[in-house]
Parts: structure tokens; C-alpha cells; sequence
């Protein structure tokens, strides 16, 4: 988040767009709601009529994967009424005419056609984000798990570079994350072509100074996506895998695809805390320590750096994720040696920018925002507030293209997945909870009323859903909240789990699946 999440409580505009906010952060989803109830105007875009659209100024219940063209749409709107911030543009941007140039083909009546949404509606949705002083963008996956996830993401920066909301309070540019310490995982080097502070691997500079530090030689070259790495097992190119803390025979695309791949390997090492559908193909198993039972830090959604204590010591012969990994070091022969976690805070202070300042003392009783470069620094509340980070903003122009999965004669239903509120990724610690199983037990799929009724189709029964690359049966939710011909998914179940159904066609620039969109079959049963 270029932004915090208390400063949605003073902004003037959010433009919720592909997240389920009140659900999947439900945190974040009370502040919004406290936000319109003081005065501030709400934009929702979702294929799903989610709980914020009851509360929105517009709602725009969009087709999936046409992001962009809604972007697009509202852009062309806000140039057609002069509500650029024509001074910010052209003090801190690049790249402005050639956005002009694209949006312009982007009318309403155009947009509204692709999304399937009134064009007064674009109309009025542009206005709103146009005229606010301080407007806030907010997404989630339903922007990022797209064939054109990089594209969806550049509109997203366009739109809020367009009106000058970068570098300014309760505004910008707000990706919310999946899960607690997925940014934390980004920081410290968990992608493959950086190392911790996104300081890039194939930078003679970067890989000399973690050299230096670590004692060692450096590859010189970015690895693979999962994705990547999954294509290679199938093909018997990759004949090794450590899993930590994952579970992609539940949350990855197309799982007959992975358990194809998980199960060509040579050996497969599952570090876990508890017996996942993936752990049960592993060669090896590794207990890992809860939260509860280890230190660390975590870094949130918003860039705040905080401590997570040890409440228990580990339970049977579960270790702290770090103490195994430095087992696994030593016995192969790097003598590294860490007493606490703290150390490898120390260690990270010195090697990435962004955590200079950032020690166990400092956050011992409230987390800090980084960039935090220096002790005496306080963090940062949002980013880019002097100047963007690049030197100037950099308008890219991104055409709308169709799904990577379309719907034809045997496949004519559009699937799209996501969360609910009850439970938390897939289900490996909330599957375990009697009263949330009470509520939310088993896979389902949601069914418009009117699709259910030419069907013949009622609620509860049990259907198959076949896509091109697998089949599962779940019972039916018969409903308004998704548009006829649209159907809906939690992923969160192993037994009648989505991701049998959905794409793992690829963000050619991210490398980011298209779960969001997959072309299925309903047959009933008896059929």
C-alpha cells in the first residue's frame, strides 16, 4: 500500500475494485465503512454484488476480467471533463499523451457493453473519483489474477496518477494483501529475482554486497515463478522441491496439473504445521512452529513492521521455521550460526534499505511503516510524498484484451473464484475449528436464480462443474449476488476444490495465473 490503512478513515473517495474487502480483510472493510459513514463517497467494481456494493455510491457489477476497460473507461471520462490534475501530470509524469491517446477509444457506451454495466453508471463513477480532493484506490486478487493482471495494475497506477493521487494523504494506490506477512515474504527476497529489499539479483553491486555478508557465492540469475517451477516437475526438468508453509494441492490452478507435477518428483520436502493434502505426497515432513509458538516479525498489508511474540513453546518436535533452516544450512555445510531472531533482524537492518532504522527495540511496542533507512527516522506513512521514487510517475497505456479462457458451446459459463469470511486460505488452520465448519463446511457454487431456473437446478443440490482441465462435484447456492451466466467459487475446500477447474494460463510479464476466469460446464447428476 502506497498508503495506511487509518488514513482511509479521512480520504473523500475509495474505489474498491476486485476485492471483497469486508471479508477478506475485514479490518480494513470496518474503517471503509466508518469512512462513507462520515461523508466520504464509495466506488465498488466486482463481479459479485459483495457486501460493500449495499453501501456504494456505484456499484459496477462488471464481467470478470474487464478491469481495464472499466479503467479505461473512467480515465476517458475524467479527460472529456477536464478533472486531470493538469499541474501534478505535468510536473510529475511521463507519458501523458500517449494515455490520452488510448483512453480516448474507451467511451461509456463503449466500456459499458464490454463490462456489461450501464454507461451513466461510468459516468457517475468518474465523476466521483474525479472531483474528490484525496481519493484512494483499493484491490485485491480480482485485479492481479488476470492474464492481463500486469496491464489491470499499470490502470490502476494511471487512474491515480491522473488525478494526483500519489504522494498524498488518504489517497493512492492500495494493493491489500492475502494473508498477514505476504508483504514481509516480498521484502525479504521471496521472489525470484530479487534479494530481501527487492535489490535485484542480476546487479554485479547487489550480489557483491550480499557476498560480502553471507560469506558465499551468489547465483547470478533470477529462478522461476511456481508456476515455472511446477511446468519444469511435470517435465522432469525440476527433480527437487521445498514447500514451506503452502498448500497448492488446494489454492494452485488446474490441481491435477500439480499433483502431476509434485508427484514426477525425486523428492519433495513439506515444512508445515499441520498434515496438508500437500504434505500427504511429501517425501519428508518437516513440523514447523505456529505463530504462537515462535518470535519473528511480520510485515503487514500497509509496510508496518511488527513483532510477533512466542505465547507457548513449540509443541512435540515442531521447531521455529528459522531454527530448521538453520539445521539445514549447517548440515550442508554453511557454518552460519543465528542465537535469536533478533540477530536476523540486525542482519536485515544492515543489508536492506528499507529497514535500516528497524531493530527488536524500536518495534517492541508498536510496529514502524518502512522505508525507515536511519535509527532516527519514524517510518513512512505513505510513499512518494517529495517526489515518486522513479523521478517522475510513468503513464502506461494498457489495451483491454479478452480473458485467456473464453466461453464457447461446451464450456458456456464463466467461473470466478475468491474468499470467504469464515475461512482463511485453505483451511489448513480454520478447516480445524468446529464452530467455523459449523457455518462454512464444504465446498459450494453460486448460481444465479435465473441461470438455476433454465437449468433446473435448486438450491442445495448437488451438481458436476467440468472445465478443460478437470472435473469436481459441489452443491449449488442458488442466488442474486453473482449475474446469470456467472458462477462463484471459495477455493478454500480440498474435497470439490475449485482450482480442478481453473486456468493456470499466465500474466506473460508476472507470471501470475488467471484463476479468476475459466470457462466450466454445469451437468446435473442425474444426467
Amino acid at each position: 500500500m502506497t498508503n495506511s490503512i487509518e488514513e482511509v478513515l479521512d480520504t473523500d473517495a475509495m474505489f474498491v475494485i476486485g476485492s471483497n474487502t469486508t471479508e477478506n480483510h475485514p479490518v480494513i472493510g470496518s474503517y471503509m465503512k466508518r469512512a462513507k459513514k462520515a461523508g466520504a463517497k464509495l466506488i465498488v467494481a466486482d463481479p459479485r454484488r459483495i457486501e460493500l456494493a449495499e453501501y456504494a455510491d456505484v456499484f459496477l457489477q462488471i464481467k470478470p476480467g474487464t478491469n481495464i476497460a472499466l479503467l479505461n473507461g473512467i480515465m476517458n471520462v475524467i479527460i472529456e471533463n477536464g478533472l486531470e490534475d493538469k499541474r501534478y501530470i505535468e510536473e510529475n509524469t511521463e507519458g501523458f499523451e500517449e494515455l490520452v491517446k488510448t483512453v480516448k477509444k474507451y467511451t461509456p457506451e463503449r466500456v459499458a457493453k464490454i463490462c456489461g454495466v450501464d454507461p451513466d453508471d461510468i459516468v457517475k463513477a468518474a465523476l466521483i473519483y474525479g472531483k474528490a480532493e484525496k481519493a484512494g484506490i483499493y484491490y485485491a486478487m480480482g485485479i492481479t489474477q488476470h492474464t492481463t493482471g500486469t496491464n489491470s495494475v499499470m490502470a490502476v497506477s494511471n487512474l491515480s496518477l491522473l488525478c494526483g493521487n500519489i504522494g498524498k494523504e488518504s489517497a493512492g494506490v492500495n494493493p491489500l494483501r492475502g494473508q498477514n506477512n505476504v508483504q514481509g515474504a516480498c521484502d525479504m527476497g521471496g521472489l525470484p529475482g530479487d534479494l530481501p529489499g527487492y535489490q535485484k539479483v542480476v546487479e554485479p553491486k547487489v550480489i557483491q554486497k550480499f557476498e560480502d555478508v553471507w560469506e558465499t557465492k551468489l547465483p547470478t540469475k533470477p529462478g522461476l515463478t511456481i508456476p515455472e517451477i511446477f511446468d519444469g516437475a511435470e517435465e522432469g526438468n525440476i527433480k527437487f522441491i521445498y514447500i514451506m508453509g503452502e498448500n497448492p494441492m488446494v489454492s494452485d490452478p488446474d490441481i491435477n496439473h500439480v499433483k502431476k507435477a509434485l508427484e514426477n518428483l525425486d523428492f519433495l520436502v513439506v515444512q508445515d504445521i499441520f498434515l496438508t493434502e500437500t504434505a500427504e505426497l511429501a517425501d519428508v515432513i518437516l513440523p514447523a512452529a505456529s505463530f504462537a509458538e515462535k518470535d519473528g516479525t511480520f510485515t503487514n498489508t500497509e509496510r508496518k513492521v511488527q513483532k510477533v511474540r512466542k505465547a507457548i513453546e513449540p509443541v512435540g518436535n515442531s521447531k521455529a521455521d528459522w531454527k530448521i533452516i538453520i539445521d539445514l544450512m549447517n548440515k550442508l555445510g554453511y557454518e552460519k550460526k543465528y542465537i535469536n531472531p533478533s540477530e536476523i533482524m540486525e542482519e536485515i537492518s544492515k543489508v536492506t534499505p528499507q529497514y535500516g532504522g528497524i531493530n527488536y527495540e524500536r518495534i517492541e511496542n508498536e510496529g514502524i511503516q518502512w522505508p525507515c533507512p536511519t535509527e532516527g527516522h519514524s517510518g513512512t506513512k505513505y510513499l512518494h510524498s517529495s517526489s515518486i521514487s522513479r523521478g517522475k510517475g510513468l503513464f502506461v497505456a494498457a489495451e483491454y484484451e479478452e480473458s485467456g479462457e473464453v466461453v464457447d458451446l461446451e464450456y458456456p459459463y464463466i467461473l470466478t473464484t475468491g474468499r470467504i469470511l469464515y475461512h482463511y486460505h485453505t483451511r489448513t488452520m480454520t478447516g480445524r475449528v468446529e464452530g467455523l465448519n459449523r457455518i462454512a463446511s464444504k465446498s459450494y457454487v453460486e448460481i444465479n436464480k435465473e441461470t438455476a431456473n433454465k437449468l433446473g437446478i435448486y438450491d442445495g443440490e448437488k451438481i458436476r462443474l467440468s472445465s478443460r482441465r478437470g472435473r469436481i462435484v459441489t452443491s449449488v447456492k442458488v442466488t442474486n449476488i453473482v449475474e446469470k451466466n456467472i458462477l462463484f467459487m471459495p477455493f478454500h475446500f480440498a474435497e470439490g476444490a475449485a482450482n480442478y477447474l481453473t486456468s493456470n494460463k499466465l500474466d506473460l510479464i508476472a507470471k501470475i495465473p488467471e484463476l479468476k476466469v475459466a470457462a466450466v460446464r454445469i451437468d446435473k447428476l442425474s444426467s
